[in-house]
């Protein structure tokens, strides 16, 4: 075989570019999770790919693409027979072979998003391993290495459904074995939304997927050194793009309606679920038939996520069953309505009649029903022998801590226990002299006969008056204010919106603390600067406190009572 250096440098480009992803992967799942599990969910991304290399490697490779026949191929340890009959023109063992691996591995990282904040880390990479070794590589064949489905004309040009349906599938047994999440359930079932801590995460995610996306379809033509494959390459860029972008503006839309807001989450979900219903006919539809495609995408990833949710209760909380499970049905479906005849049988919408669109329909329903078979022996041999869901307590503590001794993921952002006793604080005394550049003046005892009276004033705010207020208050002579972020409701107890479709009653709203302690500034100035401030006549306005003080100490000084309150002058 001639090697083609363009061909070789577009595979592995792409190999590389489909790699990346799992960088994205671990940026969505992360952020659509708890912090307390944001070290699991990373280390989980990083060894479904390490260990499914060795395993695609040791074993998969070769019952995915040896000769063998129309179900299975050969167990090749190490990739050492002849496989001249598969590669792309042009394009060395190796070079494929890296693009394969990368392949599996989505496939099997999709998995975690579905089961996360509950599974034991020791199970989930056994049934990693397997996926990667035999039920990932047996669905391919069929599909990718020569066999039965491929003979009929199965078409799945990316892989819909040999890579995203397979772990969307996995996902969907998985989550619905393992049981929902402690306290996403109520006593009478209905769904409670339990929110991800970290959007940007999230937003990051799936930036990076659609970004490498573009590997992952367009290198899959595995060959740009001919006016037909650069043609189909830039048809298969076009509509990869097209289609996530009309399926996130009508979620945005669809939701808008249906929740009152558009949905964030949702909305990005719906990026990834264009992306992979594109997947099997990028090469084989119109731009027009990826843009209805992604339309359809669209809305049925909502309604997808709002049926698992909420009417079969299988907890998914990045919704990865209805992305890559049902979107990647529903693309390997569409391609045999939208199929423009160009790189497989005309699809049914094109004259092609039902021939094409019954083998695309064959093809999906064999893969589930196989994967589903397979993947749940694998988790009730798990779930009997080490167990596959983590102890109650273990999950509320979270799996950062319970299984991996990580007591958080964000240690600058967080209250660490201070376990080191050389570094513990000194414990300062009265005996303690003042630094020599502060003046230390005496000052009588605090008389409470004579003193003023002292006021705290405390308001609470919205966050958005929070700099007018300030500055009114300084205007009337206010030097001095404490500020906290605090949570809190008033007799309204918040107001219901919605989170991937499911209620959440935001019983407790963000809000912003102000404490004053006054006795020069008339407490009657404070409250009429305040009231007139804040007031829009609606529901949130705030409230306001007033306090007796007894007394006030200026530590730095010993001063009390009102000289305490006073600026230096």
């Amino acid at each position: 075989m001639t090697l083609s250096a363009v061909n070789t440098i577009w595979v592995l480009l792409g190999a590389a570019l489909v790699f990346f992803m799992q960088a994205g992967f671990s940026m969505c799942e992360a952020g659509f999770t708890r912090a307390k599990n944001t070290g699991n969910i990373l280390m989980k991304n990083l060894m479904d790919f390490c260990i499914g290399t060795p395993c695609f490697w040791l074993f998969g490779f070769g019952i995915m693409f040896g000769l063998g026949n129309g179900l299975i191929g050969w167990l090749d340890p190490g990739i050492a027979k002849d496989y001249s009959q598969i590669l792309p023109a042009g394009v060395p063992l190796w070079a494929y072979a890296i693009f394969q691996t990368v392949f599996c591995a989505t496939s099997a990282t999709i998995v975690s998003g579905a089961m996360a904040e509950r599974t034991k880390f020791s199970a989930y990479c056994i049934y990693s391993a397997c996926i990667s070794l035999f039920i990932y590589p047996i669905s391919g064949h069929w599909i990718w290495g020569g066999g039965w489905l491929s003979q009929l004309g199965f078409h799945d040009f990316a892989g819909s459904t040999a890579v995203h349906m397979v772990g969307g599938v996995c996902a969907l047994i998985g989550a619905a074995m393992l049981g929902p999440r402690i306290g996403k359930y109520d006593a009478d079932g209905k769904p409670k939304a339990i929110l991800g801590h970290n959007l940007t995460f999230a937003a990051l995610g799936v930036f990076i997927l659609w970004f490498c996306w573009f590997g992952f379809n367009g290198a899959s033509t595995v060959a740009m050194d001919s006016d037909e494959a650069v043609t189909s390459a830039g048809l298969i860029f076009f509509n990869t793009n097209l289609a996530a972008a009309v399926a996130c503006c009508v979620t945005l839309i669809f939701t808008w309606i249906r929740y009152g807001k558009p949905d964030v989450s949702m909305t990005y979900n719906a990026a990834l679920a264009g992306l992979v219903g594109i997947t099997a006919g990028c090469d084989a539809v119109s731009p027009l038939g990826a843009a209805i495609m992604g339309a359809v995408f669209g809305i049925v990833v909502v309604l997808s996520v709002e049926f698992f949710d909420k009417v079969v209760k299988i907890d998914d909380p990045v919704g990865a069953i209805s992305v890559h499970g049902v979107c990647g049905a529903l693309g390997t479906i569409l391609t045999g309505l939208f199929a423009t005849g160009v790189s497989t049988e005309k699809g049914l919408f094109y004259g092609g009649g039902f021939h094409f669109l019954g083998v695309q329909c064959l093809g999906v329903v064999s893969v589930i029903a196989y994967v589903a078979v397979i993947i749940t022996v694998v988790f009730v041999l798990i779930k009997k022998t080490i167990g596959l869901r983590v102890a109650p307590e273990e999950e509320i503590a979270g799996l950062d801590v319970s299984e991996h001794g990580l007591l958080t993921a964000y240690a600058g952002f967080a209250m660490m226990p201070d376990t080191a006793a050389e570094d513990a604080p000194v414990v300062v005394s009265g005996e303690v002299p003042v630094a020599e550049a502060i003046p230390v003046k005496k000052v009588p005892a605090f008389d409470e006969g004579t003193s003023p009276k002292f006021t705290k004033v405390e308001i609470i705010c919205k966050e958005t008056r929070f700099e007018a207020l300030k500055n009114a208050l300084m205007g009337i002579g206010i030097t001095g204010m404490t500020v906290s972020h605090v949570m809190g409701c008033g007799v309204q107890k918040g107001k219901t919106e919605y989170y991937r479709g499911v209620e959440v009653k935001a019983e407790l709203l963000p809000k912003v603390q102000v404490d004053v302690v006054i006795s020069k500034v008339p407490v009657r100035s404070v409250i009429e600067t305040a009231k007139k401030v804040l007031y829009t006549g609606h529901i949130g306005d705030g409230k306001i406190f007033v306090y007796d003080v007894e007394n006030v100490v200026k530590v730095r000084t010993g001063e009390e009572g009102y000289d305490a309150l006073q600026d230096v002058e």
